[in-house]
C-alpha cells in the first residue's frame, strides 16, 4: 500500500509549508494526481485523514484532481490522451511509437502526483493578511 507512504509525505510537506507561514489550520488540499500513478485515491484519502489526526491538517479537505495519460510524439507532435489499469504500466512505462511517424513517443502528463494549492488560516500582521500559498 504505498498510498501510505504518499500520505506521509504529503502530511510532512503540508506541516512544513504550514509551519513556514505560521498558519493555525489548513482549511484545503489540492492535488493533481496523475492516472499512470495507479494510486488508490480512496487509500490516499484514508490515509491523510489518520495521519493528520492532532494536527493544524485535521479535518482539512483533501481535492484531487485526476489527470489522464497523456503521449506526445516530438517529432510530429502527435499527442493522445489514454488510460490503462494494466499494473505493467506502474513499474515501467512500455515504448510506445508515434501511429503517424513511428518515433517513440514521450509521456507528456498523467504521471504527476503535486500539491497545487494550499488553503491554511494566516493570522494577521498588522493591517494585511498574509496570502495562502498556491
Amino acid at each position: 500500500m504505498h498510498e501510505f507512504s504518499i500520505a506521509t509525505s504529503l502530511v510532512e510537506s503540508l506541516l512544513e509549508i504550514a509551519n513556514n507561514q505560521a498558519a493555525t489550520k489548513v482549511m484545503t488540499v489540492n492535488l493533481k494526481i496523475g492516472k499512470l500513478r495507479l494510486i488508490s485515491l480512496d487509500q490516499l484519502r484514508f490515509s491523510y485523514g489518520i495521519l493528520s489526526k492532532d494536527t493544524l491538517l485535521e479535518n482539512s479537505r483533501l481535492e484531487i484532481e485526476e489527470t489522464p495519460g497523456v503521449a506526445r510524439c516530438p517529432n510530429c507532435a502527435y499527442s493522445h490522451e489514454f488510460e490503462t489499469e494494466d499494473m505493467f504500466f506502474h513499474f515501467t512505462i512500455p515504448t510506445l511509437k508515434c501511429p503517424h511517424c513511428g518515433t517513440n513517443l514521450e509521456i507528456d502528463g498523467g504521471d504527476e502526483c503535486v500539491i497545487t494549492k494550499v488553503r491554511m488560516k494566516i493570522p494577521s500582521q498588522g493591517s494585511e493578511p498574509k496570502p495562502s500559498i498556491s
